[in-house]
């Protein structure tokens, strides 16, 4: 099983960083817009956590799942693909001269 990225996820966490990064240039006298992105980014931040808690119990059940046999996937391993076979490519052999 391949593994996916969680596109809402990434993007939540995008946003809580842009969010403290425009709370960090805040004008000092500026009292409404501080107030107003620490209660954006307390949201952003709770949304993230939900996210993340969704996320990771994805994660464990995809771990959890079977592969094509059906022998139970090693999480260990979950994560990682197979090596790929690779096999050098014989040349015919000349017939005798």
């Amino acid at each position: 099983m391949s593994k996916t990225i969680d596109l809402e996820l990434t993007r939540a966490e995008v946003e809580v960083l842009e969010l403290e990064a425009r709370l960090r240039v805040v004008p000092m006298n500026d009292l409404q817009l501080s107030d107003a992105l620490k209660t954006a980014l307390a949201a952003k931040k709770e949304r993230l956590a939900k996210l993340r808690t969704l996320h990771a119990a994805a994660a464990k059940g995809r771990a959890a799942a079977t592969d094509g046999d059906g022998d139970k996937v090693n999480p260990i391993l979950a994560g990682r693909r197979p090596p790929l076979k690779r096999t050098v490519p014989q040349r015919p052999q000349p017939k005798g001269k």
